[in-house]
């Protein structure tokens, strides 16, 4: 077995068996909604493209978008509604120079906007890629108006100089803290904090081995730590792996830490990290011998409860084309603390084929431990900062900043796996249903524009709707939501769109609502409608666990709609499937109708074809959708089908087709058709006059005359006419008449040449003609 095959088969498959049970590869969305301008308001500009940044401002009221060479301030409720706006451009050096690298003018030597935060003073710090010469500015919104400072600063470091590469950053306590490149070509990959003492990663490729930089997050463990700890940031990303004894390169995900308080060492190490740790993070997926790859994460707290118990959501997607499947795993945050502080590192050892081998080392690990943050222990043995840290700890962090333990997923396996569109996004917000539970909501945007919003009920994988949300479709680029609001937020190369959290309004019928198990939503009896559950101070019909609708009132009756088919006729009866986990039948008379050639179930309807007398009556469309409780049946559409002899319905115009005798488009069929008999005249006549087609009243004459009196014709003929040559060739029947020497034809077909060049020199020459009828010769 190939060495990259068999270790991906040691790494997962014992994890991906404990997914056959209980995770339906093709988890389909209960609803799908395509795309319709109502879904959602929307947001862009003509020649602005990739609206990829975004900051929540609710203490203005805004949503600042970032997009390329423009900033917008947006309505937090409604982002169709432009408050200011500002342009930040490259100057026609800038482009030329950026030109001259070998970037592309029109698309790469712009400037994208890449980074907003919010600072202290309630400004904005805003960064661009600047045609490949980033550039980081202040920005304010005062009185209306959207400014920038003009305060340039250097962004290298801080913001990619390639607007398509991948990166990070976040601003703790107005420090920014950023993974990018740190030159032009994009080989010193490194993770940096700007601020006050500027302090960044080793350019080893232990630390960092091309790196696919996902997103990075805060996370605060010195509240009411015992240990005297400090705050960590937390890095995603994907890198090739070191670790990894294999022909090819493997990528792996990882998710690496640093100390906030952290300022370099003393001598080793000095303004590099001495708290960079970094550890593989698994995401097992069923059918996959390579490892998924992380492509975004979402940090949760309950702010109600301590920060261990946090989570990470993250995306992961495979790294070859062989699958199509995404997965969604969650991870404590106190996992990941605990391999960092308590876990083996992996030590670097150097083997007789001239490579490295990553190994767990046994040896005697230094104190203070390597990687750890200042804490009690370490300030009483008079270590307040790192620059006290010793020498021996600094450098056995620089060799091995590797961890040997890979973080596993809760249950050790994905909460979600789902076959198809491509996931890039996900956020996650906790809602409390109406029986007290809370339940965490992912919202997911997906390759094709789509947002997916699902649930996992103690193991159950669960996709209440899909919308599409651009058209045509975009990628999902970047997605936020506000409590404040209950809207959602999405950015794509298109535009921006805004979505509620909660949709209840699309279930119409309360067995819709309920077998929705949307967390949001639940069936008012009083109000006979689908409401919010934090809207409503009602009890409230729900059931997302199980999706019991018995207690749902019994549904008012369908109202029957009247058709008309005529003898002969074709008749579609409608009927659109309420759900995609339902299964639609139809009823003739109370009596199950049986699919045929003349009566054709569709996926949205029934189509009766060849319709004929019997072929009158109530027609009924019912929708059956089972839950984990029970089956539940609804009647979607009804109709009294009437068979009309003459045609005629109840308006008195005919139902079937009539033949349209006036009208542009009989003008315009009788003008084209009128231009055809033209042309093919004209077509006759030149060959006829060509001599191509022998005319009508010449044919009998020709071949009643003795072939003597035509050898001048006959050699016309057999010249003009090589066409006719060639297929008599095939047949072998020649016939050969002698020729005048004066008379000389130059037009020799092959057949004609390789005959002449058998003869002598003195020969008389000879053309070939050859008919196609035996009884001519």
């Amino acid at each position: 077995m190939h060495p990259l095959l068999s270790l991906g088969v040691f790494w997962l498959l014992p994890l991906a068996l404990m997914l056959e049970e209980d995770s339906p590869l093709d988890c389909v969305p209960r609803r799908s909604v395509p795309y319709h301008r109502d879904n959602a308001h929307l947001f862009r500009e003509e020649g602005v493209f990739n609206y990829s940044t975004m900051l929540l401002r609710e203490d203005l009221d805004l949503l600042v978008l970032g997009a390329r060479e423009a900033v917008y301030a947006l309505d937090l409720n409604d982002i169709s509604k432009k408050h200011a706006s500002v342009k930040w451009e490259v100057t026609q050096e800038q482009k030329d120079e950026c030109r001259n690298k070998g970037k592309d003018p029109e698309t790469e030597c712009l400037n994208y906007i890449r980074i907003l935060h919010k600072t202290e003073d309630n400004r904005m710090y805003v960064c661009g890629t600047n045609a490949f010469d980033p550039e980081c500015d202040y920005m304010s919104y005062t009185d209306g108006e959207l400014t920038l400072e003009k305060k340039a600063e250097d962004g290298k470091g801080k913001c990619p100089f390639d607007p398509f590469q991948r990166y990070a950053s976040i601003m703790v306590d107005n420090d920014l803290y950023s993974a990018t490149s740190m030159n032009f070509l994009g080989s010193e990959p490194i993770l940096m904090r700007s601020s006050p003492v500027s302090i960044r990663t080793e350019f080893k490729s232990s630390w960092l081995n091309e790196p696919n930089f996902v997103s990075m997050a805060q996370m605060p463990e010195s509240d009411k730590s015992e240990e005297g700890d400090d705050d960590k940031v937390y890095l995603f990303f994907s890198e090739t792996a070191v670790e990894c004894d294999c022909y090819n390169k493997l990528v792996v995900s990882r998710v690496a830490r640093v100390c906030k308080g952290d300022l370099g060492g003393q001598r080793t190490l000095q303004k590099k990290w001495t708290s960079f740790l970094k550890t593989r993070m698994d995401c097992p997926v069923l059918e996959s011998q390579l490892p998924y790859i992380i492509q975004d994460t979402y940090r949760w707290c309950d702010p109600q409860q301590h920060w261990k118990h946090c989570y990470f959501f993250a995306i992961f997607t495979p790294q070859s084309d062989t699958s199509d499947l995404s997965a969604v795993c969650a991870y404590r945050v106190s996992d990941i603390s605990r391999v960092f502080e308590e876990g083996k590192y992996k030590s670097p050892v150097p083997v007789e084929t001239s490579f490295v081998k990553w190994v767990m080392y046994s040896g005697d690990v230094p104190v203070p431990r390597p990687g750890a943050c200042i804490n009690n222990e370490a300030r009483k043995a008079g270590i307040n900062q790192t620059l006290d840290l010793p020498d021996r700890t600094l450098q056995f962090i620089k060799d091995r900043p590797l961890m040997d333990q890979a973080i596993q997923p809760i249950g050790r396996k994905p909460l979600l796996v789902r076959r198809g569109a491509t996931f890039t996004r996900i956020i996650v917000n906790q809602v409390q249903a109406a029986d007290g539970e809370k339940y965490h909501v992912m919202f997911i945007g997906t390759e094709e524009g789509t947002v997916l919003k699902a649930v996992n009920y103690d193991g159950e994988m669960f996709i209440i709707e899909e919308v599409q949300l651009f058209q045509p479709p975009e990628s999902i680029k970047i997605l936020q939501f506000s409590n404040v609001t209950g809207q959602l937020y999405a950015g794509s190369d298109y535009g921006a769109a805004q979505v509620p959290l909660a949709t209840c309004e699309r279930s119409l019928s309360c067995m819709d609502c309920v077998l929705a198990r949307d967390p949001y939503c639940g069936w008012d009896k009083t109000d006979g409608k689908c409401v919010s559950v934090s809207d409503s101070q009602r009890e409230l019909i729900q059931s997302v666990k199980a999706g019991d609708a018995s207690l749902c009132p019994d549904a008012d009756p369908v109202k029957p709609m009247n058709q008309f088919i005529w003898p002969g006729g074709n008749l579609k009866l409608s009927c659109p499937s309420p759900s995609n986990l339902a299964e639609t039948s139809w009823e003739r008379d109370n009596r199950l109708l049986t699919p045929s050639t003349r009566f054709q179930l569709l996926r949205d309807g029934l189509l009766i074809l060849n319709a004929s007398a019997n072929d009158a009556g109530q027609y009924r469309c019912v929708s059956v959708e089972r839950s984990k409780t029970d089956e539940y049946t609804s009647t979607v559409a009804e109709y009294h089908v009437t068979v009309d002899p003459k045609g005629y319905g109840r308006g008195g115009q005919p139902l079937f087709p009539q033949a349209q005798t006036d009208g542009p488009s009989v003008a315009g069929l009788q003008a084209v058709v009128a231009l055809l008999v033209v042309g093919l005249v004209a077509l006759l006549a030149w060959n006829f006059y060509k001599g191509h087609l022998p005319l009508p009243w010449n044919c009998g004459k020709n071949r009643a005359q003795p072939q003597g009196t035509h050898d001048k014709e006959a050699q016309s003929s057999t010249v003009t006419h090589q066409d006719a040559v060639r297929p008599a060739l095939a047949e072998n029947k020649p016939l050969v008449s002698g020729t005048d020497n004066n008379g000389r034809n130059n037009n020799h077909t092959g057949g004609e040449a390789a005959f002449n060049a058998a003869g002598e020199n003195d020969a008389p020459e000879v053309s070939l003609q050859f008919i196609d009828d035996e009884s001519e010769i």
